[in-house]
């Protein structure tokens, strides 16, 4: 199980009427011949600040609360869902599901088979898990928030160099409650926050600009994470005018074949698009077809397929401290977990919910079904997939860099291309720099680095040690129709690739 956070649910969640709505939901839904039924109440509480120059731009508040019913009958599924929380409302609302699983029972040629689970907590005694965090962010005023961006923003533009500057940060507060005719019950809290602060330097007379971003991952903690406690904003925002102001003078990249040493702040992308992406099992065998794609990494290649180097290793876990799809069970109630994707260089695994499990030959599901509301159905969605660390040496970033004569530096993610089938790809990144005779020397501009997902990752001689493994991540990975997001972590340590082909980037759009 994950840390538990010494927080509690907040009581205003659990004054709900979450056992009453849940108790007439599931017993309409058994009355009616359900094999299978649960009732998820879902409340999400979010706050989205922006400023520009210091001053606020928006200062956005949300809320939403609802439930949903989803049955099993007669091996086909039925959803519903509602806005209002009664037991009279729970009960029309079991029953439209199950009308729903009867009119699509004609058309269903695969009959729905669940993985088992063991049952966790009761109706009566709910087991509970709150993400780990020390300030519950909806709890901080928010004219402090915005006084506390300011205040960086004012620091920036404070410099020589730095004409605007744009601060923000998205807070999120997600409350789950589960229950289903197996007997499990569970409710859930989780806190995350994505800030931001980008200083752009304007050079009017070309007509161009260059911009710094911070480098602070979003993440599954409060809002001690702008404070200071857990990441140092002081020393990252007075480096960032220093580093702007070499960036602008830095001469453009040469393209070709170049060794790279890969920050982690850049890697996790690429970790999330060939490697997160291309093992969820229900895009591996077509579900994403008509939206997202597939993926080259096919069920039929399971246990053979050459991902990468011997020195691979990629897990996926729904546990991770402070990651952003770290929970306590699923929207199918089965507990966080686990488990290797990659073992040295080889497919080894997916990501499953209850549905794919069985049909992938495993007796249980690896915990991936999510919905981002109470209105749309859970999916398999993404573990925290993760690149592991030398578990033997502890080899530093400056070491790895040691071992390129020539080659590029490639720290902070920016924008990035992907094909269909997670295999053709380019990213680009916030700052590089030359490595000249296994030590640094300067930056570099206009760079971008493109590879097969089988080549990139082939190509990988050595990864850092623990020292160097940092989780970074997104709020906004995008999935299904009608379209859901949700926010996961990827963690890894810094990496030396050989002989990956680097672009100008500059030149490719034919400035």
């Amino acid at each position: 199980m994950p840390t538990v956070s010494p927080r509690a649910v907040n009581p205003e969640f659990l004054a709900l009427p979450l056992r009453a709505v849940a108790d007439a939901g599931l017993g309409r839904a058994r009355e009616l011949g359900a094999t299978h039924a649960d009732v998820r109440v879902h409340r999400l509480l979010t706050q989205d600040l922006s400023l520009r120059d210091g001053a606020v731009q928006s200062a956005i508040d949300s809320s939403s609360v609802g439930f949903a019913v989803r049955v099993v009958v007669d091996g086909t599924w039925g959803f519903a869902s509602h806005a209002e929380l009664s037991p009279a409302v729970a009960v029309a609302t079991a029953e439209r599901a199950v009308q729903v699983a009867r009119a699509l029972r004609a058309l269903n040629a695969d009959p729905v088979v669940l993985a088992a689970e063991v049952v966790h907590g009761s109706l009566d005694a709910p087991s509970t898990y709150v993400s780990p965090y020390e300030v519950d962010p909806f709890t901080v005023p928010t004219a402090d928030k915005v006084a506390l961006l300011g205040e960086y923003c004012g620091r920036l533009l404070a410099s020589d160099g730095v004409d605007h500057v744009s601060a923000s940060c998205l807070q999120v507060k997600e409350q789950t409650f589960y229950a289903d005719l197996a007997g499990t019950c569970t409710v859930q809290q989780r806190v995350r926050l994505h800030p931001e602060v980008e200083a752009t330097t304007v050079d009017r007379s070309a007509g161009a600009f260059e911009t710094m971003r911070t480098l602070a991952p979003p993440v599954g903690r409060g809002w001690e994470y702008l404070g200071g406690g857990t990441w140092d904003w002081d020393a990252e925002l007075a480096q960032i005018p220093e580093l702007l102001a070499e960036k602008v003078k830095a001469p453009s990249v040469v393209g070709g074949p170049t060794d790279l040493v890969i920050d982690p702040s850049n890697l996790w992308l690429t970790i999330h698009e060939s490697i997160g992406h291309a093992t969820e099992y229900d895009r591996a065998i077509g579900y994403e077809a008509a939206y997202a794609g597939t993926s080259f990494a096919t069920p039929d290649l399971l246990g053979t397929l050459r991902y990468g180097t011997d020195v691979m290793h990629v897990t996926a876990d729904r546990t991770t401290p402070h990651g952003l799809s770290s929970v306590g069970w699923d929207d199918d109630g089965v507990s966080g977990q686990d488990w290797d994707l990659v073992r040295d260089g080889v497919l080894v695994g997916y990501q499953l919910d209850r549905v794919f499990a069985p049909r992938l030959g495993l007796e249980r599901s690896n915990g991936c079904s999510y919905a981002d509301s109470p209105h749309h159905v859970p999916i398999q969605r993404m573990a925290n997939v993760s690149l592991q660390p030398d578990p033997v040496t502890d080899t530093t970033t400056e070491e790895l860099i040691s071992r390129v004569q020539d080659g590029v530096y490639v720290v902070g993610d920016k924008s990035w291309s992907i094909d269909m089938q997670r295999y053709n790809f380019q990213f680009t990144g916030q700052r590089f720099y030359k490595i000249t005779d296994g030590v640094l020397s300067g930056q570099l501009r206009d760079v971008a680095y493109q590879a097969t997902t089988t080549e990139f990752w082939g190509s990988m001689e050595a990864v850092g040690g623990p020292s160097t493994w940092r989780l970074g991540g997104a709020f906004n990975c995008g999935k299904a129709q009608p379209g859901q997001v949700a926010a996961v972590s990827h963690g890894c340590p810094s990496a030396l690739f050989r002989g990956i082909n680097v672009l100008n980037t500059r030149n490719e759009a034919g400035a």
